[in-house]
């Protein structure tokens, strides 16, 4: 029915795939869809300050019309409802478009590769691409792709705890050979027949019911919530009493008329009239709460989160949680593996050992008896998770597939003259023991025609030795284990790691098939692991990547240790990390180069004094990496780790940042971690860490220039209304003032790339303050300076800007435009001010960033209408161009003022401690002691 050999799979022909999916349906599963434009539309419109104000929009629309007629009396109240709207609208859009990023990255994490056999060979294919009818290898830490069922399997134990909800390990065999689809392999391998894909699995029916994620807040995004909040409530005061001030002058006949006559006279007023004041005075207070809250926070942290997301997938790194941007950034350490990840995982066996003696070449089997090298060949082709496709056309060569070791040693085979199916044939597989991260060998029991059975062994070239007591010589004899040949063994060994070779060993033991269990209890039978006849050892070269060592010593700039964990042996270890820059000495000795089984001996307290010193741990298990982790975060480290196989899953969950390999990782190894580096390149680890501190540096870069424009709008408005009862900024340019503050301004400084300077200054500690001395610094200077210049135009602007002998009513309107153009002006500055916080040369990199030179634009072309056509919506007047020249050169004043700014030294000791310190002090004669007992982690540098 299905028209599939076991053996060979399916054609793979596009017109056969199509009839399948066409007859069986795709592999893919309903989503449920995402958002709507106009749900983030009604979100915006939830914002209490907007309703409050298009309340006041909507009043002073009706005691308009109705005091001044439809023609004049609809300005102000439309005016006000437009800006409200043209909030609602860019905040909706940039929220709108954020989401359809994450929905895009979030297909990408669920978009699995993984082998199918496809007319006999084994390729490469997406998870959506598969078809009812597909033959699919599975090994230790897979995805069950779909529901299937087993054809063959070795060992073969699921996971399915995710279908059923119980943490149990089922044994997959002929008599349970059902396979469900998102269970995992936890051990073994085997192969599956696909009868059930999509929504007709048990999986598709359960991804049908789940509704979409309604998205995790990151913990900056938290932090930055308490710090709105916190704002908020500062600016809600601020406006209460700006409020009570202007409705008490106002009643109180205190507030005047451009023309010098008082706006309220008790009594002579009508009440229309009365109203419309008090709702002016309403909407005034309630702007500055617009103004005052910094919504654009967490608005800052989703943007620099989905830019930053979007540029990692280009960099080769697929993020599965968005906190793992933010803690990249602080990253103190780093453990590798070494093979794939500071290696090109392109293996080749460059030295043999067989017979007792190295081998000329490693490919030259005639200095091999024929028996030995059936022997070898036989341990080749059945001891391996690998395969080959064998073209029946001549001419064409073998396609080699499995792991980079399993590729190299079947590739070594091919040499000798190994014919892999034709061997395969020649025994049948009895039981399998897959290879084990912990033992690091692996085994099989073959059997051969008649009673024999050969048990092959293959693994760590120095594990294998210490469990042979014989070992076997070019002509097949065989011979005792001396200490002498131990020792001869050793020293190739250890040569073969000096040059930074992996040391694979073979080996082999006869067994009678009467002692074999039978099949029922096959399962558990352990293979016998001792007494075992050495075969010989390879050498297996794995060449560095290029660029590695730069990426190393860039860390290490970036204040960031690389730590090296590796299955190899020390030596094997000590050279590679030497040629990639880990290592400076090649003499160093314990703790810094250290193995496996000499660390887990170690009690808590020794373990982390020693996990400080490590550079490199060799001969290490999973568990072994675990414990490093522990260690290190238990001293306060913020440890990023790099894992590829299914028992990384711990060590990966446990760290800070787990990052998983995207070729050669498992998909258990994938699911634990927090971001998949794709292309399994250290380079690519080094990128994530610029990005992470990328994400860390744009919010702060937003959070000065918010706030700058935060105290600066507050502290005009609140004098101006304390002192005179009016307000130089109106409800309208307030909210243009707030969408150049927060869409815009998020969008300009939350999308900067990530710059060299970066990674030189030492990583963010875990509870360093978000508003840096440098930060307080820089924003104090320029909102001192905003502040200066507006209140001064406030209260002498009229004298100043020659406008006595003008009409009163004329000249306050062109001094308040003129403040509002001077106002927004210094922004636009000022955002360059922001680009570059601790920098002189605030244009560096500006070229790259076309995203900010546009909105800069766009801002300065708004403004000018804004001032010079829609004066009746923002209650402007047109100012003349030596106005605008003034404007202009008062808000370029800030471009030196900040530079001179930045050459003021600022004390490294943040100032919220000091503060604390202050209070504490007036108490506590002690408590300068205690306020400065703060971990290391807190006395960094001020980036």
């Amino acid at each position: 029915m299905l028209k599939t050999d076991s053996e060979k799979g399916i054609s793979g022909d596009d017109s056969d795939l199509i009839a399948r999916k066409n007859t069986f349906g795709s592999n893919t599963y309903p989503r449920k869809k995402g958002r709507s434009f106009l749900a983030f539309v009604w979100d915006a419109c939830k914002d209490l300050t907007l309703i409050i104000l298009m309340v006041a929009a909507a009043v002073s629309l009706a005691l308009g019309i109705t005091t001044e007629g439809i023609k004049e009396g609809w300005y102000d109240g439309a005016s006000i409802a437009f800006a409200v709207l043209l909030v609602v609208f860019v905040t909706a859009i940039s929220d709108y478009k954020q989401s359809l990023q994450f929905q895009n990255l979030n297909e990408e994490k669920q978009n699995i590769r993984l082998e199918v056999v496809r007319g006999g060979r084994r390729i490469t294919v997406s998870i959506y691409d598969l078809v009812v009818g597909d033959v699919v290898p599975l090994k230790i830490g897979d995805q069950v792709p779909a529901d299937g069922i087993l054809i063959n399997g070795h060992s073969l134990s699921i996971d399915e705890s995710s279908m059923t909800g119980e943490s149990k390990i089922v044994h997959k065999d002929q008599k349970s050979p059902f396979l469900m689809s998102g269970c995992k392999v936890a051990d073994g391998y085997g192969t599956m027949l696909v009868t059930a894909v999509g929504v007709n699995t048990e999986w598709g029916l359960l991804m049908a019911s789940i509704s979409e994620d309604s998205g995790e807040e990151t913990p900056l995004q938290v932090r930055l919530n308490g710090v709105a909040t916190f704002i908020g409530m500062v600016g809600l005061s601020v406006a209460l009493a700006v409020l009570v001030v202007l409705l008490a002058r106002y009643f109180t006949g205190h507030t005047y008329n451009p023309d010098g006559s008082v706006q309220y006279v008790k009594g002579k007023m009508g009440v229309g009239q009365t109203i419309r004041g008090v709702v002016r005075i309403f909407t005034v207070a309630v702007t500055i709460v617009v103004v005052a809250v910094p919504e654009g926070l967490p608005l800052a942290v989703t943007l620099t989160l989905a830019f930053s997301m979007r540029k990692m997938m280009k960099d080769k790194a697929l993020v599965r949680r968005l906190s793992a941007c933010e803690t990249m950034g602080s990253a103190t350490t780093i453990c590798s593996d070494k093979t794939g990840t500071l290696t090109l995982n392109q293996m080749t066996v460059v030295e043999a050992y067989f017979g007792g003696k190295k081998m000329d070449s490693p490919d030259n089997a005639q200095m091999l008896s024929a028996d030995v090298t059936s022997l070898i060949v036989e341990g080749i082709a059945q001891n391996t998770s690998g395969s080959i496709f064998e073209p029946e056309q001549g001419g064409q060569e073998p396609e080699v597939t499995g792991s980079p070791t399993e590729k190299a040693i079947l590739s070594w085979g091919l040499k000798l003259g190994m014919k892999f199916n034709e061997t395969r044939l020649k025994s049948s597989i009895l039981h399998v023991f897959p290879f084990n991260s912990e033992k690091k060998r692996g085994g099989v029991a073959v059997h051969l025609d008649g009673p024999e059975v050969h048990i092959h062994w293959k693994g760590a070239a120095e594990i294998i030795l210490d469990s042979c007591t014989s070992w076997l010589d070019t002509d097949g004899s065989k011979h005792s284990m001396t200490p002498e040949k131990i020792a001869e063994f050793k020293k190739f060994i250890e040569d073969m790691a000096v040059a930074s070779l992996r040391c694979v060993a073979f080996a082999y033991i006869t067994h009678e098939m009467d002692d074999v269990p039978n099949e029922d209890q096959r399962a558990e039978w352990k293979l016998p692991e001792d007494n075992l006849i050495m075969l010989g050892i390879v050498g297996i070269k794995d060449p560095c990547r290029p660029g590695v060592r730069d990426s190393v010593r860039l860390c290490q700039a970036a204040g960031i240790k690389v730590r090296m964990v590796t299955g190899d042996n020390l030596q094997t270890a000590r050279a590679i990390a030497l040629e990639c820059g880990i290592l400076d000495d090649p003499n160093v000795l314990e703790p810094v180069i250290i193995e496996g089984k000499a660390f887990r001996v170690l009690s808590d307290l020794e373990r982390e004094e020693a996990a400080e010193k490590i550079s490199v741990m060799g001969r290490s298990s999973p568990n072994d990496k675990l414990l490093l982790v522990k260690a290190l975060r238990a001293r306060g480290h913020v440890v990023a780790v790099t894992g590829d196989g299914t028992n990384d899953a711990p060590a990966l969950h446990e760290a800070d940042i787990g990052l998983s390999m995207g070729i050669q990782g498992t998909e258990v190894a994938k699911e634990s971690s927090d971001i998949i580096i794709l292309d399994d390149n250290f380079a690519s680890v080094v990128r994530v860490v610029r990005w992470g501190r990328s994400v860390y540096a744009n919010i702060q870069k937003f959070i000065q220039f918010q706030l700058t424009v935060n105290v600066a709008a507050l502290i005009i408005n609140v004098v101006a209304a304390v002192s005179s009862g009016n307000v130089p900024l109106n409800a309208v340019q307030l909210l243009w003032v707030n969408l150049i503050m927060d869409t815009l301004g998020a969008l300009a400084l939350a999308t900067e790339p990530p710059t060299n300077h970066l990674m030189e200054r030492p990583p963010v500690g875990r509870r360093e303050p978000l508003i840096t001395n440098i930060m307080w610094r820089n924003l104090i200077i320029m909102a001192l300076f905003q502040v200066s210049v507006l209140l001064t135009l406030n209260f002498k602007g009229i004298s100043l800007l020659q406008l006595k002998n003008d009409d009163p009513a004329h000249a306050d309107k062109v001094k308040n435009t003129f403040i509002f153009n001077t106002f927004v002006l210094c922004q636009v500055f000022n955002e360059f001010n922001s680009r570059k916080p601790d920098e002189l040369n605030i244009f560096k990199g500006i070229s790259g960033n076309h995203l900010f030179i546009g909105i800069i634009a766009i801002t300065v072309v708004l403004q000018a209408l804004i001032v010079e056509f829609l004066g009746k919506f923002a209650s402007t007047v047109r100012l003349s161009w030596q106005l605008w020249l003034v404007s202009i050169g008062l808000a370029f004043f800030g471009w030196p003022l900040a530079f001179v700014g930045k050459l003021i030294p600022v004390p490294k000791r943040p100032l919220g401690e000091f503060f604390a310190c202050c209070c504490i002090c007036k108490g506590s004669k002690q408590a300068p002691d205690d306020a400065t007992s703060n971990d290391k982690e807190d006395n960094k540098p001020e980036p």
